[in-house]
């Protein structure tokens, strides 16, 4: 069975582009069937490819994200897939608000899936400036959620 799991963050240009390339880069790797996309709670980069400082760091661990586009998060993501994973808590709160009545598609922040890291989120790049952190912990999380989805 496959398994669509999107990743949100704020722009789009960061945390979910990494997360969904690290993503399903491993789960590939494990021989996992899914679909991946990844969004933005807010519109100000559609269309744009991921930040380049995040591409960068993402291809020197060997993650393309060459090939995705920044789009925004609608209620229609809620019908599209199975599992929706916001990076703080104002994206899930964002995410909720667009939930429609009866969706009972499950929203979760990406850290849950790795608690050994001990943070609650996965902080911005775009304002750190740590993509190493960022790609570390994305990583953990996915792994996470790969032995949960396998």
């Amino acid at each position: 069975m496959t398994t669509r799991v999107l990743f949100v963050c704020l722009g789009n240009i960061c945390r979910s582009p990494s997360a969904e390339g690290v993503f399903r880069t491993l789960a590939a790797e494990a021989g996992l069937e899914v679909v991946t996309d990844s969004a933005g709670t807010s519109d100000w980069h559609v269309g744009e490819a991921p930040y380049a400082p995040m591409q960068a760091a993402a291809k020197a661990r060997g993650v393309d994200l060459s090939d995705l586009r920044a789009r925004q998060f609608t209620s229609r993501d809620f019908e599209t897939f199975d599992l929706i994973i916001g990076m703080d808590d104002s994206n899930l709160d964002n995410i909720e608000r667009l939930r429609p009545k009866g969706s009972q598609t499950p929203v979760q922040i990406f850290t849950d899936f790795a608690p050994e890291v001990g943070v609650d989120h996965v902080p911005d790049p775009y304002y750190t400036r740590d993509f190493d952190q960022t790609l570390d912990l994305v990583q953990a999380a996915s792994l996470g959620l790969i032995a949960q989805l396998s």
